[in-house]
């Protein structure tokens, strides 16, 4: 089906375009969000008019989302999961998490807007987009970790990993000091 593009779409095109694009793709997700047109000859000559109108529109939604984006960008938030000791999420941390973890520091993130490049399913700081337009694009860092204090050692850039063996390290030196302690006192007593 060839449809008018009214805006920037990723991997496809930009506003105005005419792109042929698989039919169930334009019924089902650009006609009905508003992105495109069926590129008919009223259409065409419709959008050709309109177009102006849809620029500066345009304009104005990118600059106000480069605002939120400048205020967003480098942001840290945390999420809190229950995991396992080495470190494994039971579940799993998803674009809902973490337009809620930006929605409780004060943003106002849709979770359509959070791109996760792969699931996060392990502790530590993972960096997530955010698209705020077509055109602008966010970056923050997911802090998923299993308490506050977890969180703030992670930030601080120890990974849990280390902070178990250093935990693990710790316990086997205390064991070995009780042997000797407990070995001296044996050869004191013969």
């Amino acid at each position: 089906m060839q449809v008018i593009l009214l805006q920037r779409v990723a991997k496809l095109g930009q506003m105005g375009d005419v792109v042929k694009v698989k039919d169930g793709y334009a019924r089902n997700f650009l006609l009905p969000q508003g992105k495109a047109l069926r590129a008919s000859d009223a259409n065409i000559q419709g959008f050709e008019v309109r177009k102006a109108q849809l620029e500066a529109q345009n304009l104005e939604t990118r600059k106000e989302a480069q605002a939120v984006a400048e205020k967003l960008d480098g942001q840290s938030f945390v999420v809190i999961r229950s995991a396992s000791d080495a470190g494994a999420l039971y579940g799993s941390v998803t674009t809902r998490d973490a337009a809620d973890a930006a929605t409780a520091a004060g943003f106002t993130v849709n979770r359509a807007q959070v791109v996760l490049e792969r699931p996060i399913k392990e502790l530590g700081l993972h960096r997530v987009s955010v698209v705020l337009h077509p055109e602008v694009t966010a970056y923050v860092t997911l802090n998923v970790a299993r308490s506050v204090e977890e969180a703030e050692l992670q930030a601080s850039g120890k990974s849990i990993q280390e902070l178990a063996a250093e935990a693990e390290a710790a316990a086997e030196f205390e064991i070995a000091e009780l042997f000797d302690d407990i070995g001296g006192a044996a050869s004191e007593d013969e």
